[in-house]
């Protein structure tokens, strides 16, 4: 699959790359994994010194890095390297003579490598980059360590990076012109199983376009199958990010996935409060997200969670949720549990898309839902441009003729009430208007 939609990231490293021949330069890159961190640094930087933090202790990873630095720098290293500390520092000192990048990936494998690395990092970094000409790229996959290193007061390498690029999923606009490339006879319906299914993750989109699968039909077969990458997918991703409370954590996730988005719903469920755990799926690991009525105050307790990826969300609707059956291989049943459940669940995603869509105009201050005390009045998407006084309110479905604006405009009576100096739009979208 060629390359797509990083033009803006694409720049920005090529940019912090010429800056770095005047003083060194930390960019750190994040994102989930499969996301694309790699297949981007590569993109950028033909020439570069790529160092990968895998398992192992640190004597064998540096004699790994030595034969790569030796290879890639066409130099020579004579003496004895067993801490990642020495190596480093002779790379800083190299890079006061020349100038290149150098990108260590995984970054925060380290932490279970050899936790005082950090600390002689930030000394070596402190030393030398103002003389130093190395752009320096820091990778990393487990979002919540990367965050702790970086954004952490507490933490040596606080406030040492000069840019930080957050690497997300490919955008609505991008899928159709993956889609279009490769599958030019599409139909609104694949564009949604596509967007559903593959989340705009890269590496799952490379695999659905490798393997042909553009139809719901195609796609699921390749999930539900003996040589999937995707049965296990959520659990080798997220056990590492949870720790040892990962059961809880996926419990959570596994009720919002099947519509249980309150609290007080998933307290009740549970038998037990689950609070701190909310928290840190949204504030450390960037999960889930709350989701209130549109204009809602600041402390409104009228809050909703939903999970932020939408892969994840169908793996622990469906994967997940039924692992008894997956461990049995019984894939059929599954699919048809998937099937049957198809068109109510994508309804949601189907809401998220035109949500995303009207977010890429530009043309809006605010999108999001309205709801009414009790869920009353639910309203699909309002869309606010605060400077022009003008009001989007849309009616989503999959099918155009059971869109009734009439309904709409009476659910949005409160609503618009509140907002009289407002130019009101009542509008439906269905699957033609992708």
């Amino acid at each position: 699959m060629k390359f797509y939609n990083r033009e803006k990231e694409l720049k920005n490293l090529k940019k912090i790359e010429k800056a770095s021949k005047e003083s060194a330069k930390m960019t750190i890159i994040v994102g989930r994994r499969r996301i694309g961190k790699t297949t981007l640094i590569k993109e950028a930087y033909p020439q570069k010194l790529y160092l990968f933090v895998s398992k192992k202790n640190e004597p064998l990873l540096c004699e790994e890095f030595i034969k790569i630095v030796e290879q890639q720098l066409e130099v020579k290293i004579f003496g004895e390297i067993k801490k990642f500390k020495e190596l480093f520092e002779y790379l800083m000192e190299l890079s006061t003579k020349r100038a290149f990048t150098l990108i260590i990936d995984e970054f925060q494998e380290f932490l279970a490598i050899n936790k005082s690395l950090y600390s002689d990092m930030q000394n070596i970094w402190d030393s030398y980059k103002n003389r130093s000409q190395m752009n320096l790229v820091l990778s990393g996959s487990i979002y919540s360590l990367m965050k702790r290193i970086f954004e952490n007061r507490r933490e040596p390498l606080f406030g040492r990076a000069n840019n930080k690029i957050e690497l997300k999923a490919f955008s609505v606009v991008t899928l159709k012109e993956i889609l279009e490339d490769y599958s030019p006879n599409y139909s609104s319906d694949d564009l949604l199983s596509f967007y559903i299914l593959t989340g705009g993750v890269a590496k799952y989109v490379e695999i659905f376009v490798d393997a042909k699968a553009f139809t719901l039909e195609e796609q699921l077969d390749l999930i539900f199958d003996d040589y999937s990458l995707f049965l296990d997918e959520g659990k080798n991703l997220l056990i590492e990010e949870f720790g040892k409370e990962y059961t809880t954590y996926f419990s959570i996730l596994s009720l919002i996935a099947s519509s249980k988005t309150s609290r007080t719903e998933m307290e009740s469920i549970l038998e037990r409060n689950i609070g701190g755990y909310l928290d840190k799926l949204e504030a450390e690991y960037s999960i889930i997200k709350k989701v209130k009525p549109i204009f809602a105050k600041e402390g409104s307790r009228t809050v909703k969670y939903e999970i932020v990826d939408n892969f994840f969300n169908f793996w622990f609707r469906f994967i997940y949720k039924y692992r008894s059956a997956i461990e049995l291989e019984n894939y059929e049943y599954v699919k048809k549990i998937v099937k049957r459940d198809y068109e109510t669940y994508s309804g949601l995603f189907l809401e998220r898309y035109f949500q995303e869509k009207l977010r890429l105009s530009f043309n809006y201050s605010a999108i999001g839902n309205y709801w009414e005390r009790g869920n009353q009045n639910e309203i699909d998407i309002v869309a606010v441009n605060e400077d022009e006084k003008r009001m989007l309110i849309a009616e989503v479905k999959r099918n155009p003729k059971k869109i009734d604006l009439h309904k709409l405009e009476q659910k949005a009576l409160k609503l618009t009430a509140k907002h009289k100096q407002y130019i009101v739009e009542y509008v439906g979208f269905s699957l033609g208007d992708m």
